[in-house]
């Protein structure tokens, strides 16, 4: 009886590969903030257009990501979910080591929107929890993993770039004698986040799961070479005596995908297309999810400006006030 009363569990361990993909995207908006303004004044532009160049060259990343984000979403439901996600985090990782070696400022802007043009990871890691999760009483929890970790990253991201940006200047005794962080003072933070980039694309070619119902069932190259790694680490463990689980392996319980029923055939298969073509795009904004979209726009713009907005103002020089008015401006 206790077996029956076990319902689907949650698939911890993807879930878990792709919150560690996910903590990439906010690493990579927001490492970058701190030293940004220093970064454009270093690109020997004028005082007074430090904050507007700054501000630009900040917001042409999510600029560049939104305007490609309906692409890569088609192009993961033509190759895969999986592929496309490990594209967006090898592009993300080449950008973020041209970005801290970068010597002009043209050549930062370029940098920054291919490498939100190139990430449509956002949009891609959503629509794979939903179909690793199918189960509606345990999507609120699942969904609720992806804005933590967004939060998480936000937080670590800032701090991350404020503390290995201009190390020469910072620790001279560990970096003061290194010429090239000398040449390139914002280098270091980007190379210590594409650790974490490649470590994101190392843990989701060997052990994330594809999710397209089309691409599931194909070979996976990286889930093989995955296995032989982890399997002298492994427990033998009996096997089962009914079914051949293969694709959820010790995860079984958990609703990763609907599995295709005994009476299922080549037909079955292949309504989802047929689906899929019938729908529209416009279809898509009905009354309820454009209220929806337009609510989380006003709400993405509001945080994501706040948080650009505040080291470009701390970064603002102290104005010094004159002797003949030393009353402050808010004073009354």
């Amino acid at each position: 009886m206790s077996n029956d009363r076990k319902g689907p569990k949650l698939p911890v361990q993807q879930l878990a590969i792709l919150g560690i993909a996910r903590f990439a995207e906010p690493l990579a908006l927001t490492s970058v903030f701190p030293y940004l303004p220093e970064m454009i004044a270093s690109f020997g532009v004028e005082k007074t257009e430090i904050a507007r160049w700054a501000g630009f060259t900040g917001a042409v990343f999510s600029v560049a990501q939104s305007i490609t984000a309906v692409a890569w979403g088609k192009a993961s439901d033509r190759f895969g979910r999986k592929p496309i996600l490990l594209l967006g985090l090898a592009n993300t990782t080449v950008c973020f080591l041209l970005w801290g070696i970068a010597t002009s400022l043209p050549m930062a802007i370029i940098i920054r929107a291919v490498m939100g043009g190139g990430n449509g990871n956002v949009g891609i890691i959503r629509t794979m929890v939903a179909e690793m999760v199918p189960e509606k009483s345990l999507q609120p929890r699942a969904f609720s993993i992806m804005p933590l970790v967004w939060s998480i990253g936000s937080v670590f991201g800032p701090a991350f770039g404020g503390f290995f940006a201009r190390p020469a200047d910072q620790y001279p005794n560990l970096f003061g004698r290194i010429e090239f962080f000398k040449r390139y003072p914002f280098a270091l933070p980007n190379l210590m986040a594409c650790v974490i980039f490649l470590i994101s694309f190392t843990t989701g070619l060997l052990f994330l799961k594809e999710t397209l119902h089309t691409k599931r069932h194909q070979r996976d190259w990286g889930l093989v070479l995955g296995e032989k790694l982890t399997r002298p680490f492994k427990r033998p463990s009996p096997r089962p005596t009914g079914r051949r689980l293969s694709f959820v392996d010790a995860e079984a319980s958990a609703p990763l995908l609907a599995e295709p029923s005994a009476n299922s055939s080549s037909e079955n298969l292949a309504t989802p297309k047929e689906e899929e073509q019938k729908t529209r795009y416009m279809d898509l904004f009905t009354h309820q999810t454009t209220l929806c979209l337009v609510s989380y726009t006003f709400l993405a713009l509001h945080s994501v400006a706040y948080d650009q907005v505040l080291p470009v103002f701390l970064n603002y020089p102290n104005v010094v006030p004159d002797e003949t008015n030393t009353r402050l401006p808010f004073c009354l």
